[in-house]
């Protein structure tokens, strides 16, 4: 007869485990250094400002709209569900992104319902929302506004992933749009999936703008007047295609075979690109978990010429933001360890600051900001090492920190599995006590 494993075996082993596992992880793990680091000497007072995705459940809880001195929150407004991109606007106030239920004007979708669209916020005296542009989305996850940006001749330029769209709207009415059905391959109803995820809209002049797919891997240019006129990091290969169709995101709709989905080496479901001069642009790399500057090459592909992956020997988790400085530095939202880090060329931390939830994306407050960089570097030393996660493992470390925000940034995968395996081995226990007991009664 098979001897029967004492059930005390399995509880000792899960507590241990789960001691061992959370215990080393938070004793090694490097602390997040406040402030500006030792030997800076600038004396800049950094004012920046933070749209925080918020948190629970998709993040979408608890989202607020902030002023940080250096590391301390200066003004903060929180009414909405979610915010997302910011932008300090000539008079002070604050153009943000947002999403928000509990709306009854909700035309084509069921009452209450979410609006997403951008809001404008007077901090002075007290931070107050003083105008609204929003419309009615089919659901509150991935369905949002991520961004909107004033134009020179004074409308706003708004990403759409519900309809998945780019448009202009002014004095309250859209007045031009674009739409990707007309570049890729569309399912019947765009709101019924999260196809494309285009995340961010920037315009870069000449009436051009670039727009950023999530889903496909790329970056487009897009000219009024004229549609796409560049794909930065354009389909080469029916290899990568996986990358874009996982959890029912791009498809073969048409039925011919491929679909319009970027190298993942390059760039792998990037969030927020920032356009630093023709042939040059900056990217938050967000599941390759870096920041990558790509420059275009003489035969029109894009290839990178300098990344950073880590920071105060903390690697990136999930960056959303990455900003180009005057000075040359890199601001940089590190989104899943819920911290703002700015780095130098050789991607030495400067400054860096946690955030109570997380945060989607930040905005140095500079004076007479065009919002257009020409800070670009040179061919480099370049670490272009991409970390490879574990798809399942992955998921649920999202979800974990997406319920318990307060969850320390070291908890990622291998602490995921570490409590899932104690956790089976804890349980395990009054089982196995149960089978012996009624081992022994037989």
């Amino acid at each position: 007869m098979r001897p029967t494993v004492p059930w005390s075996w399995f509880l000792l082993a899960g507590i241990g485990l789960l001691v061992v596992t959370v215990g080393a992880s938070a004793v090694l793990a490097p602390p997040i250094q406040e402030g500006v680091t030792d030997g800076v000497t600038d004396n800049e007072t950094r004012q920046t400002l933070v749209g925080s995705h918020g948190g629970g459940p998709g993040y979408h809880e608890d989202g607020s709209v902030y002023l940080l001195n250096d590391t301390d929150v200066a003004w903060k407004e929180d009414s909405a569900d979610s915010n997302f991109e910011v932008t300090r606007l000539d008079n002070g106030s604050v153009m943000v992104g947002f999403a928000e239920g509990g709306y009854t004007d909700c035309g084509p979708y069921e009452s209450p319902c979410t609006h997403t669209g951008y809001r404008i916020v007077d901090p002075d005296p007290e931070p107050t929302i003083v105008s609204e542009y929003s419309f009615p989305v089919r659901s509150i996850t991935n369905s949002e506004s991520h961004a909107a940006k004033p134009l020179p001749d004074g409308g706003v330029a708004v990403s759409d992933m519900d309809q998945e769209r780019l448009f202009v709207v002014e004095n309250g009415s859209i007045t031009w749009e674009w739409r990707a059905s007309s570049f890729y391959d569309a399912p019947d109803d765009p709101t019924r999936t999260d196809w494309l995820h285009i995340n961010d809209v920037d315009y870069i002049g000449d009436d051009r703008f670039l727009l950023s797919v999530r889903n496909a891997n790329q970056i487009l240019v897009i000219e009024r007047g004229e549609g796409v006129i560049e794909v930065i990091n354009e389909d080469r290969s029916d290899e990568d295609d996986d990358s874009c169709m996982r959890g029912g995101q791009l498809d073969d709709y048409d039925d011919d075979g491929d679909v319009r989905c970027g190298n993942p080496d390059v760039m792998d479901h990037q969030h927020n690109p920032q356009w630093l001069g023709d042939g040059a642009v900056l990217v938050a790399d967000s599941d390759n978990d870096r920041v990558v500057e790509l420059h275009r090459t003489e035969d029109g592909r894009w290839e990178p010429v300098w990344t950073v992956s880590e920071a105060q020997n903390i690697d990136f988790s999930w960056p959303r933001d990455a900003d180009r400085l005057p000075n040359g530095n890199t601001l940089i939202t590190d989104t899943r360890n819920q911290r703002l880090v700015e780095v130098d060329e050789e991607g030495s931390l400067i400054w860096s600051v946690e955030t109570e939830r997380i945060p989607y994306e930040a905005d140095r407050v500079i004076e007479n900001d065009t919002g257009i960089r020409e800070v670009s570097r040179e061919n480099s030393s370049v670490d272009s090492s991409a970390k490879g996660g574990m798809p399942l493992l992955s998921t649920l470390t999202v979800a974990a920190h997406s319920v318990v925000p307060a969850l320390p940034y070291w908890f990622q995968e291998m602490q995921v599995l570490g409590t899932l395996v104690s956790t089976l081995l804890v349980v395990g226990a009054p089982i196995q006590w149960f089978r012996t007991r009624e081992k022994e009664g037989t």
